[in-house]
């Protein structure tokens, strides 16, 4: 008996270190899936960058030894529905994680799929600010978010002072959502109009000239784009034919231009020429020897014929991307966890005939490998790789570019940090934020039109009714202000100021005259001004007294009559002469003031003839001292002077 439990101890020990040693030896292989529309501004740099990280990671020994990281693509071809469906057949395939997908639409859709069997879903470009929610707890961005975007875009506007913009975007989950985060900017930055032109995710050339002649009716000339990117620049192709890249224009685009222009090839920017004066955001990615070493690597896979884009920002995110998934999984792995799915029971209640639903399984260590990328920190290719609590990778800012004479001009940068600068943020370590207005600084911009100068931004809208001006209709003193009986016309001094002071604007303002009163008695001014706050008038016109209780009302301008007390007198012609001293005074006023200077003198002597010596003496001399100290008295004061001993 002691001899078989013996041996039965034994089995169990063998069965334990063997259930041990399965449960613990490396996978051999990976399943990585990655769901991206292939033939795209963004597709076309981040398939072959996604390629060229998995071939590195396979290569290098110091990740994932002994594990090979097996990549499974799917083309989602810009479509939700399809995306949908790859994302199961991806999943099916027992993948740890999914790279991409591009579109923040289909990231909607594929990251409820996500949530349901822990894989993490990790997006290289998918920058919507809602895909952030605690909604999409297994979504982690590896692009800075629209978020970040828009308060760059609302500082720029803000930057140059403008109040009033049209926003034209494209209708879906991706472009609503940015621009509701521009709208909440721009209202915090007290801006006064914000107008928003959506388009359809299918738009067409007649989308476009529709919506733009729809702006011009407006005022305000301050555009801020941000659609899908286009290859074909439509909307700045349209616009120029249509006379709107002038200089009474401002352009601004989000980073879907700058990823869009950095795709082409250098004998393709000829195209550049309909983006005369724009001004973009660009992703900021900090110059490295990774970078460097990447991109001559890159050229020569152009060169090969292996990629058919430029290099742009969303193809050096994906490829850290893999490499962020890849650390992950290593530290996964080397923590003794166990790559393993199981069943959903929630599927396999569900009664399918068609469906095979039985396939799709729960990555049981979902939940772990979430938390070991959002602790991934490491230097990639676009610099410091890390995550905020929000899930999205920590913001290194924008760069702000120029388009002049078909070249890109970088003409400065933002961060959350710094604001605006004429350096990068990196370079700027160790200063003292700020965000005061004197230290936000850009470099010169070339704006529409070829002019250095800012433009105004706005003009009086072509259905903008005329502004209405309040003239008091009086009784008397119709010489200010009066309405001639035969022509209707409104005439007068103040009216004559008014039309001579619009001169001097740079631009036609419509406005109309409606009379104030009914001319048989003077109109209460009070009245009018109050008219003026309350909107019946836009602004009034006559000879209004500025007086406490009515500034409290309305605003005035500086007053063009001279008010107050004055004396009216004759002016009467005179000959200069010698005697003109005299003018001031008349014969009795000098005559009284002789005599009081004799007076003055009589008892000065009278005092002091008894006790001072300069009072005595001949006759004369008396006298005349007694004349010069009562004269000198306009002059001095005769007093004894006290030294101190």
């Amino acid at each position: 008996m002691r001899r078989l439990g013996f041996v039965a101890l034994f089995a169990l020990m063998i069965w334990v270190s063997h259930s041990c040693f399965v449960g613990c030896q490396k996978p051999t292989v990976v399943n990585l899936g990655a769901i991206f529309t292939f033939d795209s501004v963004i597709g076309r740099a981040a398939k072959p960058a996604v390629e060229a990280a998995i071939s590195d990671i396979n290569a290098t020994p110091t990740i994932l030894n002994g594990t090979h990281l097996n990549l499974i693509m799917e083309d989602a071809k810009c479509n939700v529905f399809l995306g949908s469906t790859e994302a199961f057949q991806v999943i099916e395939k027992e993948v740890v994680a999914i790279i991409g997908p591009q579109s923040s639409s289909i990231a909607h859709m594929i990251s409820e799929i996500a949530n349901g069997l822990q894989v993490p879903l990790v997006s290289y470009a998918a920058t919507d600010p809602t895909l952030s929610a605690l909604q999409f707890p297994f979504f982690v961005r590896t692009v800075q978010s629209d978020a970040n975007q828009m308060i760059a875009m609302a500082n720029l506007v803000d930057f140059y002072g403008w109040k009033e913009v049209i926003a034209i975007y494209i209708d879906d989950d991706y472009g609503r959502n940015g621009i509701s985060v521009l709208n909440d900017e721009l209202n915090r930055r007290q801006a006064k109009a914000f107008y928003k032109f959506p388009l359809p995710v299918h738009f067409t050339q007649n989308d476009i000239i529709s919506l733009l002649n729809q702006s011009k009716l407006l005022g305000p000339r301050v555009y801020v784009v941000h659609v899908n990117p286009d290859p074909k620049l439509r909307i700045f192709a349209i616009a120029e034919k249509l006379q709107m890249m002038t200089s009474n224009y401002v352009w601004f685009a989000t980073d879907w231009l700058s990823a869009t222009i950095d795709s082409f090839a250098p004998m393709n920017r000829t195209v550049l020429h309909v983006l005369q004066g724009v001004v973009a955001l660009r992703q900021h990615i900090p110059e490295s020897n990774q970078k460097k070493d990447f991109m001559s690597r890159w050229r020569k896979m152009q060169q090969k014929g292996l990629v058919t884009s430029e290099l742009n920002t969303y193809g050096l995110c994906a490829y850290d991307t893999v490499w962020t998934v890849a650390h992950s999984i290593d530290r996964f792995i080397n923590d003794g966890n166990n790559l393993t799915f199981s069943s959903s029971g929630k599927l396999n209640d569900t009664k399918t005939t068609e469906m095979n639903l039985e396939k799709i399984k729960v990555f049981d260590g979902g939940a772990i490998l979430l938390e070991d990328l959002l602790r991934t920190n490491f230097s990639g290719l676009t610099g410091q790789v890390h995550f905020s609590s929000d899930r999205n990778i920590v913001t290194s800012g924008y760069d702000v570019i120029n388009i002049d004479k078909m070249a890109v001009h970088t003409v400065g940068y933002w961060s959350s940090i710094f604001g605006f600068s004429a350096s990068p943020a990196e370079t700027l370590q160790g200063r003292q934020n700020s965000h005061s207005e004197t230290d936000q600084k850009l470099h010169s911009v070339t704006w529409p039109g070829g002019k250095k100068e800012r433009p105004r931004g706005w003009v009086i809208a072509d259905d903008e009714r005329p502004l209405r001006i309040g003239v008091p209709y009086r009784a008397s003193f119709v010489e200010f202000v009066t309405e001639l009986h035969d022509s209707h016309k409104i005439v007068g001094y103040c009216i004559d100021v008014f039309t001579e002071a619009l001169k001097f604007v740079p631009y036609d303002v419509p406005y109309k005259f409606e009379l104030f009163g009914d001319g048989r008695s003077n109109p209460k001014y009070d009245q009018l001004a109050k008219m003026v706050a309350d909107d019946v008038f836009d602004a009034a016109v006559g000879d209004i007294a500025i007086v406490k209780n009515r500034t409290k009302n309305a605003d005035f301008s500086q007053p063009y009559i001279t008010t107050g007390l004055v004396i009216v007198a004759p002016i009467r012609s005179s000959k200069s002469s010698a005697w003109v001293f005299l003018k001031p005074f008349t014969v009795d006023m000098w005559c009284m003031t002789a005599a009081a200077f004799l007076i003055i003198a009589v008892v000065i002597w009278v005092l002091e003839h008894r006790v001072n010596d300069s009072f005595r003496g001949p006759p004369r001399r008396q006298i005349v001292t007694m004349f010069m100290f009562s004269f000198s008295t306009l002059f001095k004061t005769n007093r004894k002077e006290n030294l101190a001993p």
